[in-house]
């Protein structure tokens, strides 16, 4: 284990009754820094997160949190996370402030210690004012930052999020982004998991890309970025893609990969400015119907693309 590593993870493989989620990925996280682990629905990242959690056991490989085996010593790690998971885990006919006192007596807190936690909780994710309205009444980015605050209830080293932003408003986004870098300028570890493209670039340090249940890249967004050099990404919408298209595309100078998915294509190349007109005219000979298309500077779908031969899938 590296000696400014926090979570160190070595070979860890998962797998179901023959199926491989999680196939001998390794990383360290640094302590104090926010990785994210990056990758489409089914990439293995939730199995990933769970096992550093505690909820399951790894089929072999070996994970230490803070210097403690999560085989061995998991009671110890349980103490150090804190864990939102993408599912929320509250009590929807009770308040927030009442969430946060049941968990909070959990954790065998009482009195003015209680109070005071669960007040300047309530104040970290900006619900003080909506404090004593029921959950169910609250939107899915209220309740999210609720989680937030139950999970931060004793203290932990390290916070670990699952899918963060998932199905929140713009608000509430923000707010959790904000809570995030707050808790991470006050020496929290962070690991989040996400197949937001603005999370991964607006949060994190570093940037662990998974797929298939492999870890294919990890690095800074610069250092990421340098391994696409100067690509683009087009975004074509189509109707009626014929199936020699995409491997017309292929033939075009500077072009690198062509994904094709529920009817859309996505091209990544160089120059795609300058060859964008021979682009059309190709998929317009091939009889494709062109509803769209957008053209990107390079960014982490572009390197999505670029390792893996496909789009990143939502």
């Amino acid at each position: 284990m590296n000696n400014d590593a926090i979570i160190s993870v070595t070979n860890l493989v998962k797998r179901y009754n023959g199926f491989t989620a999680v196939d001998g990925v390794s990383f360290d996280i640094k302590r104090g820094e926010i990785l994210g682990l990056l990758g489409p629905n089914g990439a293995g990242k939730s199995t990933i997160i769970s096992i550093l959690c505690c909820l399951l056991k790894p089929t072999s490989g070996r994970v230490i949190i803070n210097g403690f085996d999560i085989e061995k010593n998991n009671n110890e790690i349980k103490k150090i996370i804190g864990v939102v998971p993408q599912e929320i885990s509250l009590y929807h006919t009770l308040s927030a402030r009442e969430n946060l006192t049941f968990y909070a007596k959990v954790y065998g807190m009482s009195g003015k210690a209680l109070k005071k936690k669960t007040e300047a909780l309530l104040d970290m994710v900006g619900l003080t004012e909506r404090a004593d309205d029921r959950l169910e009444g609250y939107s899915g980015g209220m309740k999210r930052r609720i989680n937030i605050a139950v999970a931060l209830l004793h203290d932990p080293e390290i916070l670990i999020l699952d899918e963060p932003s998932t199905g929140v408003d713009p608000q509430s986004r923000k707010r959790i982004y904000d809570t995030i870098r707050k808790l991470n300028q006050k020496g929290v570890t962070v690991l989040l998991t996400t197949h937001q493209m603005e999370d991964a670039e607006d949060l994190c340090d570093r940037i662990a890309i998974v797929d298939k249940g492999k870890l294919i890249a990890l690095d800074t967004l610069h250092g990421l970025l340098d391994m696409v050099g100067q690509s683009d990404i087009i975004h074509v919408m189509t109707k009626g893609i014929q199936p020699d298209t995409a491997e017309s595309i292929r033939q075009i100078e500077t072009v690198e990969k062509v994904s094709v998915d529920d009817g859309n294509m996505t091209i990544q190349l160089v120059h795609g400015r300058e060859m964008l007109a021979g682009i059309i005219d190709t998929l317009i000979s091939s009889g494709t119907r062109v509803e769209s298309i957008q053209i990107k500077e390079p960014d982490l779908e572009t390197l999505f693309l670029h390792l893996t031969g496909t789009a990143l899938r939502k």
